[in-house]
């Protein structure tokens, strides 16, 4: 995989780093932004998952370890679906990982300009839940997650995951 950090990037709404927001100027040594480029075939898969959970652990990055896995479900599922379902229309994909002072933020970006949404549960069926999976995760962790359309006609799909659990305070 290729890594090309490329600064900051957005936030979510709530990230309380705002001149009222109560923490010190300036970034914490864990803040950034770095993003992965992969080709869109299986092998991509644990790739990222091997990536993503390295650079948290290399920058010191303060989240538990249910988050961790958290986050590593999401970008597993999120890859696999790139993967499945873009990899015609679209063949590298992109892994990002964005840490605020509150927050880590994952994404994946594709080149195909269909936007997924999550399915209902159909018991009958096996596969096809990976975003009802997604969406799930992130909603009992805190965060919030999302698919966007990109300016080049493709979709990045994001999950943004508190860095203290729920109910820590």
């Amino acid at each position: 995989m290729e890594n090309r950090g490329r600064g900051y990037g957005p936030r979510p709404e709530d990230a309380g780093n705002g001149p009222d927001g109560g923490r010190p100027t300036g970034p914490l040594p864990y803040e950034g932004v770095w993003r992965f480029t992969a080709a869109a075939v299986d092998a991509s898969v644990p790739q990222a998952r091997h990536a993503v959970r390295d650079l948290l652990a290399r920058q010191g990055v303060p989240v538990s370890d249910d988050t961790v896995q958290a986050l590593l479900l999401i970008v597993s599922e999120l890859v696999t679906n790139a993967v499945r379902h873009a990899a015609l229309l679209s063949p590298m994909l992109a892994v990002e990982v964005a840490v605020g002072p509150e927050w880590v933020r994952v994404a994946v970006e594709d080149d195909h300009p269909y936007r997924p949404s999550a399915l209902e549960t159909d018991h009958g069926r096996t596969g096809g839940r990976g975003l009802l999976l997604v969406r799930e995760i992130t909603r009992e962790a805190g965060g919030v997650c999302d698919v966007e359309h990109t300016a080049s006609g493709g979709k990045v799909i994001w999950a943004a995951l508190p860095l203290k659990p729920v109910g820590v305070g």
